[in-house]
């Protein structure tokens, strides 16, 4: 059970890092979003328009908030 967590949290945190990398990218936003959702489609994650939109915005106030500290 504990190597199952700690896969899980080594894939979310891949997933996540690969995000923040693709989000500073110098691309457009609706390129950029569009390149997170095949990744994640890639992955089995199937999200409509509106739920990538509301994950890419929620990715990129967590990173505003770091950069503040």
């Amino acid at each position: 059970m504990k190597a199952l967590s700690f896969l899980a949290a080594f894939i979310g945190g891949a997933a996540v890092g690969a995000a923040v990398g693709i989000l500073f990218a110098p691309e457009k936003g609706t390129e950029t979003r569009d390149k997170i959702a095949e990744a994640l489609r890639k992955r089995g994650i199937k999200l409509n328009r509106k739920e990538m939109d509301s994950l890419v915005d929620e990715i990129a106030d967590e990173i505003k908030s770091a950069e503040e500290v």
